[in-house]
């Protein structure tokens, strides 16, 4: 991979706040949802917390198959993640993402059944930018 498009997809990762999480529903159609990024020290996992409880969690149980999606839309450059989602409810993985006001989501406190954490392994990225756009294995990044 280019010096110039790693720098690129990392530096995109690491400034971005949010973050587009894709799922598959029970009829096979595509799920985004945007999520809050909490973390971005590694490119290869990449993790988020949310609802035990909700839609997504209950498609990542049964399908893991995922993307995460970074942009810039001033600069025009995306970075599209494609792999796999563990749905975690261990205590050490929750509180590793557990900041101060999340209590007003989960009442319980970081150990609420109700509060789990996306694991997400990419497998590869596809990098648009520049009219260009190229898919290389997590592996090159």
């Amino acid at each position: 991979m280019d010096e110039k498009i790693k720098a690129k997809i990392q530096k995109l990762r690491k400034k971005s706040k949010v973050a587009y999480v894709g799922s598959v529903n029970e009829n096979g159609f595509p799920q985004i949802k945007a999520m809050l990024v909490f973390e971005n020290d590694d490119c290869k996992v990449q993790y988020f917390s949310t609802n035990t409880s909700s839609k997504r969690a209950a498609q990542f149980l049964k399908n893991p198959n995922a993307c995460v999606y970074y942009c810039d839309e001033r600069g025009f450059v995306g970075a599209l993640f494609t792999g796999k989602i563990e749905v975690l409810t261990d205590h050490e993985t929750k509180a590793m993402l557990w900041r101060p006001g999340c209590e007003i989501y989960y009442p319980k406190g970081v150990d609420d059944e109700d509060y789990c954490v996306y694991k997400f392994t990419a497998e590869t990225v596809n990098c648009y930018h520049n009219l260009s756009n190229q898919t290389f294995p997590i592996d090159e990044l």
